[in-house]
């Protein structure tokens, strides 16, 4: 029997594909990648990167809530963008919604993401 345990918020989309928001293995919970899908409406926000990344980081924001985790307990995050000229502003967003956490991170430019997103995010948290 596996100790994985699948974890869903209705408050952070529905997976586009076969795929969990987040699964907590042996006290690490696994999120996957979450791009700025309004979870009521199933798209895009509107707007620009800045719209997308503040999504990104209530969607990501509602899965540790549902794994009954905070931003603290994040050990890592991996942030996609398909443009590097976004990186400014994507870190200070970034850095106001973990205020003083500091996890480990990569930053790395993709040719593209699911759906036309600009910027996505998964993350590592440690949970107790």
């Amino acid at each position: 029997m596996s100790s994985n345990r699948i974890i869903h918020s209705d408050d952070a989309p529905k997976a586009v594909g076969p795929y969990s928001q987040a699964v907590l293995s042996g006290g690490v919970l696994y999120a996957s990648g979450q791009i700025g899908l309004d979870p009521q409406a199933g798209k895009l926000v509107a707007g620009d990167v800045e719209s997308q990344a503040l999504q990104v980081t209530k969607n990501l924001s509602a899965v540790l809530a549902a794994a009954g985790a905070s931003l603290s307990d994040i050990v890592k995050v991996n942030i996609f963008l398909t443009d590097m000229a976004d990186f400014p502003l994507v870190n200070a967003i970034y850095a106001s919604w973990l205020g003083e956490h500091r996890p480990a991170r990569a930053t790395v430019a993709v040719a593209a993401l699911p759906l036309g997103a600009v910027v996505e995010m998964d993350l590592i948290a440690s949970i107790d």
